[in-house]
């Protein structure tokens, strides 16, 4: 009897599958989040001021962000992006749609060209984008966005970037919703 209750537990355990969270829906990322990152770049200390907007757009979704960026020179530089994403077959997986073909299409760039390939993909509470370029040496560039959801509904940012196999850029923020 002992080994037949055995038998059973283990069998509703193994149907049960792993218990793991389930994936957001792009939904939940709906929002404007702003924040500050305090870094290090080349031995340089640099204060960025980061902004992150992720919309509806009719049945996709768009991401925007900017950075400004201040020196400890007292220079000051500025860079923002926005990506159109839209669904793919592979569930939570987004293709980036950044150009548009002959046909009136929404597409991804091309690397070779020496464009972005950007895709997003949603894993848990967090929204990744990455984006790889190839060098004119032939190596790669990856940039990784991780956008974390918190339970307060702040988000936090954590950026990577890889050139050729080694990192050359980290930072971290912790972004606060604004209300809409």
């Amino acid at each position: 009897m002992r080994q037949l209750i055995s038998l059973l537990t283990l069998s509703l355990l193994l149907l049960a599958g792993p218990l793991h969270a389930e994936d957001l829906e792009i939904e939940a990322f709906y929002g404007h989040f702003t924040g500050v990152a305090h870094a290090q770049v080349a031995g340089e200390a640099e204060r960025r001021k980061l902004t992150v907007r992720i919309e509806p757009k009719d049945d996709n979704f768009e991401v925007a962000w900017g950075t400004q960026v201040k020196r400890t020179d007292l220079t000051q530089k500025e860079h923002s992006y926005r990506i159109l994403f839209r669904k793919t077959r592979r569930g939570a997986i987004y293709a980036s749609a950044m150009r548009m073909n002959v046909f009136g299409k929404h597409i991804p760039m091309d690397p070779l060209a020496g464009d972005p390939f950007v895709w997003a993909r949603i894993h848990d509470q967090t929204l990744t984008v990455y984006a790889m370029m190839i060098t004119n040496q032939g190596a790669y560039d990856m940039q990784i966005y991780d956008r974390t959801l918190r339970n307060d509904g702040n988000m936090d940012l954590a950026y990577t970037r890889i050139l050729d196999g080694a990192i050359s850029k980290e930072i971290t923020a912790t972004l606060k919703r604004e209300p809409q």
